[in-house]
């Protein structure tokens, strides 16, 4: 090999070597908060406290466990049945409101169709916290505080959701296929229902995943409308039972496990959607 062909293949290792480097120090600052919460989860209170996590005695996985599901009654349970039904079901029913919302601002014409699509836009930036205070006036005028409704309907509309439902209606559902259903005689809601939404599958479960993950760590709005324990969903359970740890040190195993268990529907649902989430992701990509 030429001296010029080794001058020219040094920057290229150079280069791959350092984003080779960035993404191992990336995946480990990922994974290493998730291999102490494994290692933590499976020792006892005191092998906390004294950092012994490597250590294979004070094995306590089953122990832990078990408290967890037994502590002030069984809440963790009823928290994490809470967390499912905010979650599962209002990702679902949240990703077909944005889809449909989406595909309506891409095939329809209607008045003031971009200013109001402005405003979607407009309202992605809006931080979350900011609209807890009048959501909670609204849900107070209404009567819904420290009720389930009040939690789950402010999580069914996503304006992000909307704006990816555009693009992925865009990328996914060619006009000519939507005038050959109408020319076929259907209307519009058979259209949309039987032809453009089976179409829409791929962005439909990008969507339920972004909604899936933001609700499952939604903590800011449970806080200000929730009072009652039996309608916690695990973030704002667990976030209770860590504060009172300060004074009861039997909370802090409980509160461990109850973490690691918490990340595994997460987990799971990108594990098994992945494949429609990557296509999603490439929506129009390639034409």
């Amino acid at each position: 090999m030429s001296t010029t062909d080794s001058s020219l293949l040094r920057p290229k290792l150079l280069g791959r070597a350092t984003v080779n480097a960035v993404v191992a120090i990336s995946v480990l600052y990922t994974l290493l908060p998730v291999l102490w919460l494994v290692l933590a989860s499976t020792k006892t209170r005191d092998a906390l406290f004294s950092s012994d996590l490597l250590s294979l005695s004070d094995f306590s996985f089953a122990q832990n466990l078990q408290d967890l599901f037994a502590m002030d009654g069984g809440l963790y349970g009823r928290w994490y049945v809470n967390s499912l039904l905010y979650a599962v079901v209002g990702a679902a029913v949240g990703a077909l409101v944005s889809v449909a919302c989406g595909y309506a601002f891409d095939k329809y014409r209607f008045r003031h169709k971009e200013k109001l699509f402005g405003l979607v836009l407009a309202a992605v930036m809006v931080p979350q916290t900011v609209l807890a205070l009048p959501l909670y006036l609204m849900a107070s005028e209404a009567g819904l505080v420290n009720t389930f409704w009040a939690v789950f309907i402010p999580v069914l509309f996503n304006p992000f959701g909307v704006y990816l439902g555009r693009i992925f209606a865009r990328g996914y559902v060619p006009d000519e296929v939507l005038e050959a259903a109408r020319v076929d005689g259907a209307g519009e809601l058979t259209t949309y229902a039987r032809v453009a939404l089976r179409m829409l599958g791929p962005g439909l479960i990008t969507v339920f995943l972004f909604q899936l993950t933001a609700i499952w760590n939604n903590f800011f709005l449970p806080m200000v409308m929730l009072s009652d324990q039996d309608l916690y969903p695990v973030s704002l359970g667990l976030y209770q039972w860590n504060s009172a740890a300060s004074v009861s040190p039997e909370y802090y195993p409980v509160v461990i496990m109850g973490s690691l268990l918490a990340v595994l529907p997460l987990i799971l649902a990108f594990v098994l959607l992945q494949r429609f989430w990557r296509s999603g992701l490439t929506a129009g990509a390639v034409k």
